[in-house]
């Protein structure tokens, strides 16, 4: 089973920017289709964007589309989520996930990491 490691997260105030990475030491991500969940308190985990194994299809919440953007970097082996124009609600523990299902659902085979904690405050 992929094991993922996420960070970059951190307290920001609304309006600014944060990057996202996911790395999988000692596998090739970019064998699978991996997705950013979030989890606010008191609320269920929610699918933020996905990007495929193949032709990199892309998902995005339609509350974040236009503000976050997923990429990979084949360099790095990372899945990266840039979050521009973040908001208080977005505030939630952010989790990497490889092996998705499609359409960006969280299946029984999917791998997640630790979460990094995204809070967006003035």
């Amino acid at each position: 089973q992929v094991q993922v490691v996420e960070s970059g997260g951190g307290l920001v105030q609304p309006g600014e920017s944060l990057r996202l990475s996911c790395a999988a030491p000692g596998f090739d991500l970019n064998y699978y289709p991996v997705g950013w969940f979030r989890q606010a308190p008191g609320k269920e985990r929610e699918a933020v964007s996905c990007i495929g194994a193949n032709f990199n299809s892309l998902y995005y919440a339609d509350s974040v589309k236009g503000r976050f953007s997923i990429s990979r970097d084949y360099d790095e082996n990372t899945v990266d989520l840039q979050m521009n124009n973040l908001k208080p609600e977005d505030t939630a523990v952010y989790y990497c996930a490889a092996d998705v299902a499609p359409d960006c659902v969280w299946a029984p085979e999917t791998s997640g990491g630790q979460g990094t904690q995204v809070t967006v405050s003035a």
